[in-house]
C-alpha cells in the first residue's frame, strides 16, 4: 500500500534539516496532516587493519549528554558521492587516510518520520596522514579489536545507530568469511 502526498510544505529549516508538512491521503483514503525531517544524507566508514582492529573515536553527544565510541562520519556534500564523503570525514576526523572504499551497508534509520539516507563503507587499510584537522569531533581515536565489538555495544559504549549498523555488518562478514 502506498500513501500518497498531494501537497508538501517546509514548517522550518536550515543548512542541515528541513522540517516538513505534509498533506498525505492514506490508502483507505482518508487524508492527514502529517510531519517528517528531511535531512541530508550521512557518509560513514569502518576502517579495519590487518591486526582486526577497528578505528574508532570516543566522543560527547551533547543532545543526549552521553559519551560513546564512533564511527568517523558526516554528512555528504553537494556534489560529492557517499564514498567520497566516507574517506574526507575519517580523514578530517581521525587523521588516517582510508584504502579502498567498499559499500559495507545502507540504511534508513528512522524511515517513518525522516528520509536521511545512510551510506557505510569499509576500508581495511588506512595510511596515517598527520593530526586531525577537524578538532571538535573527539577527545580518542582508537584502534579498537574488532573482537571487543560485541561486549562495548553491551555495556552501552556503542549506541549511535549507524555505527552499531556499521559495526555489526563488519562482525558478521567477519563470522561468515565474507568480503
Amino acid at each position: 500500500m502506498q500513501w500518497l502526498v498531494h501537497e508538501e510544505t517546509e514548517a522550518w529549516g536550515n543548512a542541515w534539516l528541513s522540517v516538513r508538512r505534509l498533506d498525505v491521503e492514506q490508502p483507505d483514503g482518508q487524508r492527514i496532516d502529517y510531519h517528517a525531517v528531511r535531512l541530508k544524507h550521512v557518509a560513514a566508514a569502518v576502517v579495519t587493519d590487518g591486526e582486526g582492529r577497528v578505528l574508532l573515536m570516543w566522543r560527547h553527544r551533547f543532545l543526549t549528554d552521553r559519551w560513546a565510541w564512533e564511527l568517523p562520519m558526516g554528512l555528504i556534500e553537494p556534489g560529492e558521492s557517499p564514498a567520497e564523503a566516507a574517506a574526507r570525514e575519517v580523514e578530517e576526523e581521525t587523521g588516517w587516510r582510508p584504502g579502498e572504499l567498499r559499500e559495507l551497508v545502507y540504511s534508513e534509520p528512522a524511515a517513518g518520520i525522516m528520509d536521511s539516507a545512510h551510506h557505510v563503507f569499509r576500508a581495511r587499510t588506512a595510511t596515517r596522514i598527520g593530526e586531525p584537522t577537524e578538532q571538535n569531533e573527539s577527545d580518542r581515536i582508537e584502534w579498537i579489536p574488532l573482537g571487543d565489538v560485541p561486549a562495548m555495544i553491551q555495556r552501552q559504549e556503542i549506541v549511535s545507530g549507524i555505527t552499531l549498523v556499521g559495526l555489526q555488518q563488519a562482525l558478521l562478514q567477519e563470522l561468515l568469511g565474507l568480503g
